[in-house]
């Protein structure tokens, strides 16, 4: 019989490979690992989901939000960190904001001015602003004071323009808070400090953050989203906070309130790596458990 050519011979050797590649690696491995893990890590593997009355209500290891239809916090729950993964932990989208520490002037709307798309102009929020904004409201909501360092008492980031960059200043503006509003501060090196005009190019002024004297009560993770955009634990500090105001909506001794924040926080990683945490559903759910 006479051999093939060895073009055909290389061709079917490299389709008989696939073949024998697709039914281990496609086919074999894949219901292996799938079989073990259901066997060993079968609630892990299944997503970690936690469970209300028969149903699904969530997962352990992702965030979520607990607000009403009009997207305002719902005061009888625990209140989640920050997320900036898509509409607010969209495992989908997951990220971080990018933004960084210098991230600190806003872009002020244009009144009546639209995007590209025909949307009206909203501008664009610093990280500070964002910080600052978050602050306030968590304030509002819990009855502590939401002022931080940097933030002005409107809940923008505390940030002056001053011209000339170098040099004696003959002109400063708050550029984070668009007139009509009144400047946190009223003048800055004996010079009167002006609100910001939306549209106006304030790139050549020098950036001076103003610190104040405000201490923060609100902490950190209450303020600032995860890396991911779906850490679904807050710190002991942030779940203490938000204690009295639960016990108060619940009509419930604040003592037990905080017994069960105790029962659902999580220490460090082999007793060193990372921080406690609390798991923002489980503590929930144990509220409604009663």
């Amino acid at each position: 019989m006479e051999r093939l050519p060895s073009w055909i011979r290389q061709h079917l050797a490299a389709l008989r490979a696939l073949l024998v590649l697709t039914l281990i690696l496609g086919g074999a491995y894949p219901l292996v690992v799938t079989g073990v893990a259901q066997a060993v890590f079968n609630g892990k593997a299944n997503g970690s989901i936690v469970q209300k009355d028969g149903r699904d209500v969530g997962s352990a290891i992702v965030g979520q939000n607990f607000t009403g239809a009009d997207g305002k916090a719902v005061g009888r729950y625990f209140q989640s960190r920050p997320s900036a993964a898509g509409d607010g932990y969209d495992m989908l989208s997951t990220s971080a904001s990018n933004l960084g520490p210098e991230d600190i002037v806003d872009v002020l709307a244009v009144p009546g001015a639209k995007d590209d798309k025909g949307n009206p102009d909203t501008g664009r929020q610093s990280l500070l602003t964002q910080v600052c904004a978050r602050s306030k409201a968590i304030g509002e909501l819990d009855g502590v004071s939401g002022a931080r360092p940097y933030c002005t008492p409107d809940g923008v980031g505390a940030v002056l323009k001053v011209f000339p960059a170098v040099g004696a200043v003959t002109r400063a503006v708050s550029v984070n808070q668009a007139c009509p509003t009144a400047p946190f501060i009223a003048d800055y090196q004996g010079v009167k400090v002006e609100c910001g005009k939306p549209g106006e190019d304030y790139a050549a002024g020098r950036t001076v953050p103003v610190r104040g004297t405000q201490r923060a009560v609100v902490p950190a993770d209450a303020v600032t989203a995860s890396g991911s955009g779906l850490d679904p634990d807050i710190s002991p500090a942030y779940a203490e906070l938000q204690a009295p105001r639960v016990a108060r909506e619940r009509g419930l001794p604040v003592e037990k309130v905080r017994r069960l924040i105790e029962e659902n926080t999580t220490g460090r990683s082999l007793g060193f790596m990372g921080e406690p945490g609390v798991n923002v559903l489980k503590l929930n759910l144990a509220l409604d458990r009663g």
